[in-house]
């Protein structure tokens, strides 16, 4: 089981308080080169207004390719951080709180990662051919485009890994080692996970109802990892998710602004119909799809089951 994992290594509650901060410690590492590439745009202007920097200005200081290279840069920092929590902290392996199989499942990856890309791309260009063609301007720049490719192929993969890696693995089995049971991990990292969009420009502009899409989100994408006892089709789902969105569309008021082919210029406004159609029938519906190809069963047990840890003498074992 997915979440038995944990007992593989050390499991202390406390010590996945310390691997978060760890980790966070890493990140913030990370945007050391963005804050010192802000503070010499600043010197070059004459050194005025570095006081009044605010989020809004960092999106508009740099080329969206620079300021992408930069914010991203803090990801991979972020999963030097947490390879060396898992294996020194927890004595674990990253595979482990990845997967339940001895080694992830890379044609998982691929089928979610194709099959969501191509999804998501097909609606968006459906939208902009025949739904709504006067939201969208060409944005398209083959040089500023070409760069887009290296730097979203690149990074963006790492900065959706170390999120799923995070919360779909590290802290869903050290929630699950702690409460013994699976609801609660499930709920936990959802919660968090959508707590840490709310400082997105997205909520400043469509509200605090756009957290029930993030959260939503950090669901389904729980369910999936749970049901099939790795985080390998969530790491697909999730990849597919931001690199496809940033290469495809953009606009000027999101966390993502990117030299993309398309950008959406229609004005921000989220319905409850919005919020309704993903969450609660699109997500539902992709999960069913998935648990026929790969014949998930015993849906209560894997959702809501309880954990018993192994005792001790049994732990070789289990390794």
């Amino acid at each position: 089981m997915f979440i038995k994992q944990a007992f593989k290594g050390k499991h202390d509650f406390w010590r996945y308080l310390i691997g978060s901060l760890i980790v966070i410690i890493a990140s913030t590492i990370g945007q050391f080169p963005l804050l010192i590439a802000m503070v010499w745009k600043v010197m070059q202007d004459g050194g005025s207004g570095l006081d009044s920097i605010n989020e809004e200005s960092m999106y508009t200081m740099f080329d969206p390719n620079v300021f992408l290279f930069l914010i991203l840069i803090s990801f991979a920092a972020a999963f030097v951080g947490l390879f060396f929590v898992v294996k020194y902290l927890h004595k674990q392996t990253m595979t482990s709180i990845a997967t339940s199989r001895p080694k992830l499942d890379w044609k998982r990856i691929w089928f979610t990662f194709i099959f969501w890309g191509a999804l998501s791309s097909g609606l968006v260009l459906l939208d902009y051919f025949y739904l709504s063609p006067e939201n969208y301007e060409f944005n398209f720049e083959i040089k500023r485009f070409a760069i887009l490719v290296v730097i979203a192929v690149v990074l963006i993969p790492i900065q959706t890994s170390l999120e799923e890696y995070v919360f779909r693995g590290y802290l869903m089995q050290g929630f699950g080692a702690l409460a013994k049971n699976k609801w609660f991990p499930l709920l936990m990292t959802s919660v968090i996970f959508g707590g840490l969009h709310i400082a997105n420009p997205e909520v400043g502009k469509l509200g605090y109802s756009i957290m029930i899409f993030y959260i939503g989100t950090g669901l389904f994408w729980g369910i999936m990892t749970l049901m099939d006892e790795g985080i390998e089709l969530a790491l697909g789902f999730h990849a597919a998710n931001n690199l496809f969105t940033a290469l495809l569309v953009t606009t000027d008021w999101t966390a993502l602004q990117t030299h993309s082919i398309l950008k959406d210029v229609s004005q921000p406004e989220i319905g409850a119909i919005d919020l309704i159609v993903p969450v609660f029938i699109m997500y539902p519906i992709l999960l069913f799809i998935l648990s026929k190809k790969y014949k998930w069963t015993n849906w209560k047990e894997k959702l809501f089951g309880t954990i018993e840890e192994p005792p001790k003498e049994d732990y070789k074992i289990i390794e």
